[in-house]
């Protein structure tokens, strides 16, 4: 292995939602800033698939393009993002635990130069997130 640092962290969150609801969730990209407070806007270039590109602008911050880079519907998705020489994927899983239970898993990753410090940054809010995404996705509302 090189000298590239590497950073991993998963955080997930069980919900009586079933796995289409939070897809359906995950694939409304726009309605993202409604339980997201990590995001100001956000912007998708292309349907919700593998290869398309999206624009999030996180309050107070520059805004960061990603790719889509694995789409699979009701089962995950996975997004890349790239600042200078230092990769983030953040892997959403919807799992399905039977019995009416479902868990939602945030998975990051950061690898480059400054990814013990970035990684840490980029998933500080994962389980507020994780949090709202699950009452939207049983009550409907944020």
């Amino acid at each position: 292995m090189n000298h590239e640092e590497t950073w991993r962290a998963e955080y997930g969150i069980e919900t009586s939602a079933t796995p289409n609801v939070v897809w359906s969730i995950f694939h409304d990209v726009p309605g993202w800033k409604t339980w997201n407070a990590g995001i100001e806007h956000i912007e998708i270039d292309g349907p919700f698939a593998t290869g398309t590109w999206f624009t999030m602008k996180p309050p107070g911050q520059d805004a960061l393009r990603s790719r889509l880079i694995e789409v699979r519907e009701n089962e995950c998705f996975v997004d890349e993002t790239r600042v200078g020489s230092l990769t983030i994927t953040v892997e959403h899983r919807i799992e399905s635990l039977g019995a009416g239970r479902t868990r939602i898993v945030y998975a990051t990753q950061a690898n480059g130069p400054g990814a013990a410090e970035v990684g840490p940054a980029v998933a500080s809010d994962f389980p507020e997130v994780l949090a709202a995404l699950a009452k939207i996705a049983e009550t409907g509302s944020a």
